[in-house]
């Protein structure tokens, strides 16, 4: 049979008989067909996702109101979820595959040890003082930072300055949850040795790595942990004057062993929008998250226009168009997709 010729009219479960209907619930079975355009709709996914924003302005007072509320002991991690409205509070998900929230903590306070099946990423959204120390690396926290905390590593997070210090977690939790793969162990405080992270040690340059590193049959699969701002934004100013006015300018964390992207799951870039310049990327298969460090602008998304500045956040569903402008300035953008997670099933694109 000719595909064209199969119908859009699939038979409905109202259309069969009670007595059958019940025979297979008994059963636990259920007919595929009356679902079948649901789950797999023609041409492009069906959504619940929507393009959303997230004003800091808004979250920050709620999230200094939680640390008067809530101390730490009873928190374990102070965080204020970003809830996609396309899919509810309960869902607790920025896209189906991607989990975001706000963290606090105070000066003094310390986040327990523990370690977990879903794989993160802490990016500083304002404050100093703050540390993350993982498998025994003590990583500073300073606003910009990237700090991966992949899965199955301890990790532990402090305070030793003054102010509240906030980031943005971002989790491929949601994936892990689905799977019910996700929990945590808790352990005991680490003792941090005595280097400083390997992203002051080791691999402060492009295209260096440690000598050693070519005998070494079996690559680290997380050999750099803190992504420093600081140089993050130096190379993306450089990579400005060379790159075409219509061209994106933008970085992708990788694992500087391999050129992998540093966590399987989850994708992660930098970006300088240049001012008053629209920039439209090219459609993706891919869900993500971006969020303002630098600057003000607009996102059209899927006909939707968000008006962003520092330190917010916005949603962006799969499959969606979209145009980004900075006003007053540039900006500059971290980005999280779930790109690595398609890749690896196979079924990414780009239109």
């Amino acid at each position: 049979m000719n595909p064209s010729s199969h119908s859009d009219s699939l038979g409905r479960l109202e259309d069969l008989p009670a007595d059958y209907i019940a025979d297979m619930t008994a059963l636990s079975i259920a007919p595929l067909w009356p679902q079948l355009r649901g789950l797999l709709p023609r041409g492009k996914p069906s959504r619940a996702t929507q393009p959303f924003v997230w004003h800091y302005k808004d979250v920050r007072p709620q999230l200094m109101k939680a640390g008067e509320l809530t101390p730490i002991e009873k928190a374990e991690r102070r965080v204020l979820v970003l809830c996609n409205p396309g899919h509810g509070i309960e869902k607790l998900v920025a896209t189906p595959n991607i989990y975001v929230g706000m963290q606090l903590i105070l000066p003094g306070e310390v986040a327990p040890n523990h370690r977990h099946t879903p794989s993160a990423v802490r990016f500083v959204v304002e404050g100093d003082g703050g540390f993350t120390t993982v498998q025994g690396e003590k990583c500073p926290m300073h606003k910009g930072d990237l700090i991966l905390t992949p899965a199955g590593l301890w990790h532990e997070h402090g305070h030793e300055g003054q102010g509240p210090v906030v980031w943005l977690d971002a989790l491929d939790l949601p994936m892990v949850y689905g799977m019910e793969a996700s929990y945590a162990i808790e352990g005991p405080s680490q003792n941090a040795g005595p280097d400083l992270d390997a992203s002051q040690t080791k691999y402060q340059r492009a295209g260096l790595v440690p000598f050693s590193s070519l005998s070494q049959s079996v690559r680290a699969p997380y050999p750099q942990i803190r992504y420093p701002w600081v140089d993050v934004r130096k190379a993306l100013l450089a990579l400005d004057k060379g790159t075409p006015q219509n061209d994106a300018v933008q970085l992708a964390y990788v694992n500087p062993e391999t050129g992998a992207p540093c966590l399987p799951t989850l994708g992660f870039s930098a970006q300088l929008l240049r001012d008053g310049l629209d920039f439209s990327p090219r459609r993706r298969s891919a869900s993500s998250v971006m969020h303002v460090i630098e600057g003000r602008g607009e996102s059209e998304i899927d006909g939707v226009t968000l008006k962003w500045s520092e330190g917010d956040t916005v949603a962006i569903p799969t499959h969606a168009e979209i145009k980004h402008r900075a006003n007053h300035g540039n900006a500059y953008l971290f980005h999280v997709d779930d790109a690595p997670t398609q890749r690896a099933l196979g079924f990414y694109q780009e239109f």
